[in-house]
């Protein structure tokens, strides 16, 4: 039997979303999930007891980041991610796939696998499919993602189909590479650009090898929203009911709500925690840049409908001040407050999926977050 496993509860009657659980070995979340990221085995500024305390039920760490600091067997050793990081809820590994194809030029693809310098010193490395999943399953973390051949926007079709056929054969040899199933859940990706014909046949490639769960990559890299949300519309119908949906790397509020909309099960993004360490939060009425002058003076909370540890005890003004000040503690006040604000988001969003009403709440939020989707 699979470590992860999926549990449809409900299809809401007003548009595609839905209510799920994930069956994982640390636990089971509640989907659509927001998963607050942990690149280097920590959600900056956070601590564990803190994510926990705003409802945090996952989180996702980066294979790339940990296989080059402090190591993958310095983690086994220290008996796995969740011990290394004091973090006992489940835990999702990306393959570092985007950060190796983001460095765009420093690596060199093949058949093999990629050979690339490292970020931090120069060094050359070499991951294979197999190697990717070997790093995974030395991190010990839920669910593990197979390495893909991530495309950037824009991107020819015969570079894309290329791509493409490559992150197929690779996801057959990471399949054939995962052993132990039952501790560790192994995600197929899919790719193919912009282009409808290779989505399509991604989708079926990928299911056909029957994965317990399902990605979907290469969006959010600059693409048009519209366009973004017109791949889902391609992509979802076409993925098995009864396995979990992952749209990679998105987080903004518009695009959550969108996405859920559209059945997607999960998501994760860096945006939250890396705007909050600018001084830029969400509210109920759209984005707050606290740091600006006009907020000097505001002893108002971030949010007045919010009720996170940051907006229950402490000003505008009193975060401005921090930031102006250079003192940590404002990026952590801020980085409490959005993530807290996107977990609560979710649960409002699972809500309105029980309740039939989701396309009402969409609506409704947009008008009092200020956000047209004519301007994307």
């Amino acid at each position: 039997m699979d470590a992860v496993t999926y549990e449809l509860i409900k299809e809401s009657s007003d548009c595609s979303g839905r209510l799920g659980i994930i069956h994982t070995p640390h636990g089971t979340i509640d989907t659509p999930v927001f998963m607050p990221v942990g690149t280097q085995a920590t959600v900056k500024g956070m601590t564990p007891e803190e994510l926990k305390y705003i409802g945090a039920q996952i989180i996702l760490s980066n294979t790339y980041h940990l296989y080059l600091r402090p190591g993958e067997k310095l983690i086994e050793k220290a008996g796995g991610l969740h011990k290394f990081m004091n973090w006992d809820r489940t835990i999702l590994t990306d393959s570092g796939g985007f950060q190796i194809f983001s460095l765009s030029s420093l690596r060199d693809i093949k058949e093999e696998g990629v050979t690339f310098k490292s970020h931090l010193d120069g060094s050359r490395h070499f991951i294979s499919p197999e190697k990717a999943v070997a790093i995974q399953n030395s991190l010990g973390s839920d669910i593990m993602m197979c390495l893909d051949e991530c495309l950037p926007y824009p991107c020819e079709k015969e570079y894309a189909s290329r791509a493409l056929g490559r992150t197929i054969r690779w996801a057959k040899r990471c399949k054939k590479a995962h052993i132990d199933t039952e501790k560790q859940s192994l995600f197929g990706i899919i790719q193919g650009g912009m282009y409808k014909e290779l989505r399509e046949r991604s989708v079926s490639e990928m299911v056909d090898m029957d994965f317990p769960g399902y990605s979907i990559g290469g969006l959010s890299i600059g693409e048009p929203k519209s366009m973004m949300y017109e791949v889902l519309d391609w992509i979802a119908p076409l993925l098995p009911s009864n396995k979990p949906r992952y749209l990679m790397g998105v987080g903004s509020p518009d695009c959550l709500i969108e996405g859920a909309m559209r059945g997607i099960d999960m998501f994760d993004c860096v945006l939250p925690t890396r705007i909050a360490r600018n001084g830029t939060v969400f509210t109920s009425h759209g984005k707050l840049v606290v740091r600006n002058a006009e907020y000097a003076e505001d002893f108002l909370p971030l949010d007045e409908e919010c009720d996170c540890y940051t907006c229950r005890n402490y000003s505008r003004a009193y975060i401005r001040h921090l930031f102006k000040a250079r003192e940590m503690l404002g990026a952590r006040l801020a980085t409490i407050h959005n993530l807290y604000f996107l977990i609560k988001l979710m649960e409002k969003i699972r809500q309105a999926i029980k309740d039939d009403r989701l396309t009402k709440f969409r609506d409704e939020f947009y008008i009092k977050y200020g956000y047209n989707r004519d301007n994307e």
